[in-house]
C-alpha cells in the first residue's frame, strides 16, 4: 500500500484527520481545495484550484487510487468531471440525498424513520402554506449549504417568518417544526464492500449538547435506553444499505418521548466521531479509508467504559496547560483563532462516569484559557 494515493475534495481538518490515520497504512495523500490556507496542506500535496476549474480537477485526480471529499458540498458539473477519471467514494446518490435537506427528509420517510413536521419554502406563497401546515415555533434552514448553526433560523410565530426568509436572501429552504427534544444522539457508522461482501459495522451511540448552534461536547455513551441504541443502529443500517454506502456516515437524532427523530445525515467522517480517535479499536478515519480502498474494517468497539470529546471553538488553548493532566488528549488542526471556528478538540477516556465528568469540567477550564 505504500505506492497507494488518496484524493480529498477539501482540506480542512477532516481530510488533515484522515491523512493522519492514512499515514501509518503506508498511504500517500492529495487535497484539493480553493484555499492556499488549507490546514491539510501540512499532511499531503495540496492542489489549489477552484470548483469549477474542472481540468484541474480531472489532473488531481489522474493518478489517484481512490477519492473521497470531507466537504459534501461538491458541485455536479465538478463531480462530472472527476468521475470521467475516477469514481468518487461514497457516491453520487449519498452526496445528492444529504445535501438537500427536503431530499433528505424524504429519503428518510422511504427508509421508515421517523422525521419532524416539514414543509419546501421557495416563495412567498410556500412560506405562508408551510406556516398554516407545520405551525409555529419552528426552524426555516437553507435546503442546502448550511453548517454550524448557519443557514438557519428560528420563528417562533408568524410575523418573524419573513423577516427570517429575507435575512437567509430568500433561498430555497426548508422550514421545520421545532422539536421539544430531552436530548440529541448521533450514530456514526460505516458499511465497505471487501470481495464483494457487505461489512457495516456502527459506533457507540454519541449523546450531543450544541452552544450557538455548534457542537460543544460529545459523551459516549449516550444516555438513552437500549431499545433506542438498537434502533438507532438499524437505522443507520437501513440508511447505508439504501444508498449502497461505501465509507463513514453520521446520522443525528433528536429524542423525544423516547422516540428517535431524525435531524440530518452527513456523507463523510463527523465531529461527534472525533472521540474514535482515542476511544474506540479503531478510529472513524482509518475505518473510512479502509472502506473506501475495500479494505477490511476494523472495529468499532469502545475502548472504556466512558469516552468524551470537548470542541475547541474560536481559540488555542495552551498546551502546555493543558497536557498537565495526562488524561486528556490535544488535538490541534493548525489553524488560526478566529471566533466561531473550530480549531482543534480534545479528547478523555475514563473508567467511571464520574471521572469522565472531572475530566470534562477540567478539558472546558484549559480550553477556554486560549491563546487568541
Amino acid at each position: 500500500m505504500s505506492d497507494c494515493t488518496v484524493g480529498v475534495l477539501g482540506g480542512g481538518q477532516l481530510g488533515r484527520m484522515l491523512a493522519l490515520a492514512g499515514i501509518p497504512l503506508g498511504l500517500q495523500f492529495r487535497f484539493f481545495d480553493p484555499s492556499p490556507e488549507a490546514c491539510a496542506r501540512e499532511v499531503g500535496t495540496l492542489t489549489i484550484g477552484a470548483w469549477s476549474d474542472h481540468e484541474a480537477l480531472r489532473s488531481f485526480a489522474q493518478d489517484c487510487d481512490a477519492v473521497t471529499f470531507e466537504f459534501e458540498n461538491v458541485p455536479t458539473a465538478s463531480l462530472n468531471a472527476l468521475e470521467s477519471v475516477i469514481a468518487v467514494q461514497p457516491s453520487r446518490l449519498a452526496l445528492a440525498t444529504s445535501s438537500d435537506r427536503i431530499c433528505e427528509k424524504r429519503f428518510f420517510q422511504s427508509c421508515g424513520i421517523a422525521v419532524q413536521p416539514f414543509a419546501e419554502v421557495g416563495s412567498v406563497k410556500e412560506l405562508d402554506i408551510a406556516l398554516a401546515t407545520v405551525g409555529t415555533p419552528g426552524v426555516l434552514k437553507t435546503r442546502s449549504l448550511g453548517y454550524d448553526g448557519k443557514g438557519q433560523c428560528v420563528v417562533r410565530d408568524a410575523r418573524a417568518a419573513l423577516e427570517a426568509w429575507n435575512s437567509l436572501g430568500r433561498m430555497p429552504c426548508i422550514y421545520e417544526a421545532f422539536v421539544p427534544f430531552e436530548r440529541e444522539v448521533s450514530i456514526v457508522a460505516v458499511r465497505a464492500k471487501v470481495d464483494g461482501v457487505v461489512q457495516f459495522d456502527a459506533y457507540t451511540l454519541g449523546e450531543n449538547v450544541h452552544r450557538d448552534g455548534i457542537l460543544h461536547t460529545t459523551i459516549v455513551p449516550a444516555r438513552v435506553h437500549s431499545a433506542l441504541i438498537a434502533s438507532a443502529r438499524e437505522h443507520a443500517r437501513v440508511v447505508a444499505e439504501a444508498l449502497d454506502y461505501i465509507g463513514v456516515f453520521a446520522i443525528e437524532f433528536f429524542v423525544a418521548d423516547d422516540v428517535l427523530i431524525a435531524n440530518e445525515m452527513a456523507p463523510r467522517v463527523h465531529n461527534s466521531g472525533h472521540w474514535t480517535m482515542d476511544g474506540a479499536v479503531t478510529s472513524q478515519f482509518e475505518n473510512h479509508l479502509r472502506a473506501i480502498l475495500s479494505l477490511p474494517l476494523g472495529s468499532c468497539a469502545q475502548q472504556n467504559a466512558h469516552t468524551a470529546m470537548l470542541n475547541i471553538v474560536g481559540c488555542v488553548p495552551s498546551a502546555s496547560t493543558l497536557l498537565a493532566d495526562p488524561s486528556l488528549k490535544l488535538h490541534l488542526y493548525g489553524k488560526d483563532a478566529r471566533k466561531g471556528r473550530k480549531t482543534g478538540h480534545i479528547n478523555m477516556c475514563a473508567d467511571t462516569s464520574t471521572e469522565l465528568l472531572r475530566l470534562l469540567s477540567c478539558a472546558e477550564h484549559y480550553s477556554v484559557q486560549c491563546v487568541l
